[in-house]
């Protein structure tokens, strides 16, 4: 059974790749349909917009420019850590060298 669904609606994670920081946000699920349209999450410190990286996201240390660099290149190319909570999202490249194979496999371009 899906962790998730069944522990109620967890908080999504939002990021911001200007200023490398993340931030837990109200889930959709606590939302109706109007107030999901209004929803804007902007970053608290940049207050650029940020996005949904799902509930596996586990942000990098915000020194850490390579890590940022990765996420955010696979973010681009429409790779986050959305899952049901089961087994997590699935393998995610831990360097920059491995990106290319990665996005290769999953028929992504570079």
């Amino acid at each position: 059974m899906c962790r998730y669904a069944i522990y109620g609606p967890y908080k999504d994670i939002f990021a911001c790749f200007g200023c490398r920081k993340s931030f837990k946000q109200t889930s959709t699920a606590d939302l109706n349909p109007e107030q999901i349209s209004k929803l804007n999450y902007k970053c608290p410190q940049c207050h650029e917009p940020m996005v949904n990286m799902g509930h596996d996201f586990k942000a990098p240390k915000q020194i850490d420019k390579n890590q940022w660099r990765k996420v955010k290149l696979l973010y681009d190319h429409g790779i986050a850590y959305h899952s049901c909570g089961c087994d997590g999202p699935g393998y995610r490249p831990t360097s920059m060298r491995e990106v290319q194979d990665f996005l290769a496999i999953h028929n992504k371009t570079v």
